[in-house]
């Protein structure tokens, strides 16, 4: 599908500038075209570059975190919730320990670990299928929880945001949250609907009773501040976290009489390759919406979005941020290359970017996740994780826009 779409996003900018150049008598546009390919292409090298310092960091961190075993720790908190969300998982079988590993990566943002993890909690379930070219019910719902997992680090957002010269790349933190949480919540009811799994369970009722004091607490703080209160008070909260992270991550390894400079070390190197590693694919959405925007398609696009949300009197400051939204259940690198054009065309801490940044922390990518998970283990037919993962990319989208209104007012 994304070869399709970036082929796609080719053919329409040549397209359009084609009749620029044929119908309005516009014999410049194929020049501004290939100048925009050129100039979005050096952008991606230099935004890339420019990440390698901040993703050394914080992989070296991440990789101290790991062997303190904090991914652990929270997996032994998950399993009696995740024990009654799949019952047909015998209690003890090694699938449990692969989901909650899985889920407390993703939590942590460790998504370098989350991966090959996830991927083994995909082969360990795959053992109790009865249809191994179906998915189980316990397959679906895990791929729903990974397509919509809050995470309590939205590191690489903040990474992007401070990349692009942002003063304060945590103010976002808050709505990250909120969004991710709503992502997670609608995803996880929309599945047990589908499976007819209970929720009225004592188990399930404590986890989900602790998540919404947490969540009243920080709607209750925010609600008694002053709009212009609230992104500072995010950003504090977030920079607060951040430094008690690192401090937690460092002190934890160091008890546990871990090496915490050569793991820093280690995972510093692959926050390098990573960085690198990310070039080819920056380019290659960067290009292809650079020429978008440059002939016209994409403005056309967003001009149609407008109209259609002034005819029934809806604010529309939010309409350039759509771009991501659209792009990020198909493609993660996509959906953050959207980002990184938006932040550059309007401004990083303009209110089209702070809504897509928030929109790009609140979910991971449906299409890419789905087709991953299920191509490990050889299943072939869905049980609804497709439908469960585009309604929470729906969710967090759109309390994505409502958090950044709360947040963020614009300026009018």
């Amino acid at each position: 599908m994304l070869n399709a779409l970036w082929l796609l996003f080719f053919a329409l900018s040549v397209a359009m500038t084609a009749y620029q150049a044929i119908f309005l008598g516009d014999i410049d546009s194929f020049g501004r075209l290939v100048q925009a390919w050129f100039a979005a292409a050096k952008t991606s090298v230099e935004i890339s570059v420019g990440l390698v310092g901040i993703m050394t960091l914080w992989l070296g961190l991440f990789k101290v975190a790991e062997h303190a075993g904090l991914v652990s720790v929270l997996g032994r908190w998950l399993q009696p919730l995740l024990s009654r969300l799949m019952p047909e998982v015998p209690a003890g079988h090694p699938a449990f320990g692969a989901v909650t590993m899985n889920l407390s990566a993703n939590f942590l943002g460790l998504d370098n670990a989350a991966t090959p993890l996830g991927l083994q909690a995909m082969r360990e379930l795959q053992k109790l299928n009865p249809e191994p070219e179906r998915a189980t019910k316990a397959q679906s719902l895990f791929l729903v929880l990974n397509a919509s997992s809050v995470t309590l680090i939205p590191v690489s957002i903040f990474l992007y945001r401070a990349q692009q010269g942002a003063p304060d790349p945590a103010s976002v933190f808050l709505p990250i949250l909120m969004a991710t949480s709503a992502s997670t919540i609608a995803g996880l009811l929309a599945i047990c609907y589908m499976h007819k799994i209970s929720l009225w369970d004592r188990v399930v009722l404590a986890y989900a009773g602790g998540f919404a004091v947490i969540m009243a607490a920080i709607i209750s703080l925010l609600t008694s501040l002053p709009p212009t209160q609230m992104g500072p008070m995010s950003g504090a909260l977030g920079n607060t976290l951040l430094v008690a992270v690192i401090a937690i991550f460092l002190f934890a390894g160091y008890a546990r009489k871990q090496p915490v400079y050569e793991q820093f070390i280690d995972g510093a190197r692959e926050g390098f390759q990573t960085a690198i590693g990310l070039i080819p694919y920056l380019l290659a959405m960067l290009v292809a919406i650079g020429g978008l925007r440059e002939s016209g398609v994409l403005t056309l696009l967003l001009d149609g979005m407008v109209f259609l949300l002034e005819l029934f009197s809806l604010p529309t400051e939010f309409v350039p941020a759509l771009t991501t939204a659209f792009m990020k259940p198909l493609s993660g690198s996509g959906a953050r290359a959207m980002m990184l054009e938006t932040m550059q065309t309007y401004g990083v801490d303009s209110f089209p970017a702070l809504v897509a940044a928030i929109v790009q922390g609140s979910s991971e990518t449906t299409f890419y996740v789905i087709a991953v998970y299920y191509g490990v283990v050889g299943i072939k037919r869905d049980r609804g994780a497709l439908a469960g993962g585009l309604i929470a990319d729906l969710a967090g989208c759109l309390t994505a826009i409502f958090a950044a209104y709360w947040f963020f007012p614009p300026t009018l």
